[in-house]
């Protein structure tokens, strides 16, 4: 039995608001459970230096926890003077994602940035961010094709992603904190709408895995993916 009663394929409730910020071409508080982070993206005529000139736009990522999205109160990672190793990893694994669904030549050479912001946390808050990250995407992409800036639209796929493990001995889907820290094997997905693979990150916590075990976690993540596109496009097109 998993801590939260839940069937061992079964999601956690997943909520996406869209529209929660004023100024942010594109917003939303996606809720996973108790893990809930605001998403927000920002449209800017300019791209890194690399890409300059090259006619391509670019899609960055940064992200962070508040100070009590969790149970005890962590320092602001801006007080400490710089960002831990934690946070920098997630957020290029953010970045990566929402590029991977990005046609850069329809978006033209401008960057969006999608700021992930950890209201509060209970497990799975990068698969959350990456999720509800693409819905800002989508939101300010939106904005510049009503605009009429671009014409084609360079969204080919959502991107959303979930975490899967083996819990007690049983392969689970999205796991939440309890499980989460006591996991045997923890992995992340991060997948298309269609089913296609972007990443996967996958280890071996506690014991570990076969062949076997890791297609079952696959076969849990196109399933959870699945669902999430499906409200991502609900909550997008709302």
């Amino acid at each position: 039995m998993r801590p939260s009663g839940r069937d061992l394929s079964e999601m956690r409730p997943v909520s996406i608001e869209t529209g929660v910020t004023k100024h942010a071409e594109g917003s939303c508080l996606i809720k996973v459970g108790d893990t809930h982070v605001l998403c927000t993206a920002t449209i800017e005529d300019r791209v890194p230096p690399f890409i300059k000139g090259s006619g391509l736009g670019w899609v960055t990522a940064e992200y962070g926890m508040l100070p009590r999205s969790t149970t005890s109160r962590m320092r602001r990672e801006a007080a400490m003077g710089k960002q831990g190793g934690r946070t920098v990893e997630i957020q290029r694994l953010i970045g990566r994602s929402l590029r991977a669904g990005v046609d850069r030549v329809a978006m033209g050479e401008r960057q969006i940035t999608v700021d992930c912001d950890v209201i509060q946390a209970d497990g799975g808050t990068r698969c959350a961010s990456i999720t509800g990250g693409w819905v800002a995407l989508r939101l300010a992409v939106n904005k510049l094709m009503k605009a009429g800036v671009i014409t084609s639209d360079p969204l080919v796929d959502p991107v959303a992603a979930v975490s899967c493990g083996i819990y007690a001995g049983q392969p689970v889907l999205d796991l939440d904190y309890p499980e989460d820290s006591e996991a045997g094997v923890d992995g992340n997905f991060v997948m298309t709408g269609s089913g296609k693979l972007i990443e996967v990150q996958m280890s071996a916590e506690g014991s570990v895995f076969s062949r076997d075990q890791m297609n079952q976690l696959m076969d849990l993540a196109e399933k959870g993916v699945a669902e999430l596109a499906a409200i991502q496009l609900e909550a997008a097109n709302a």
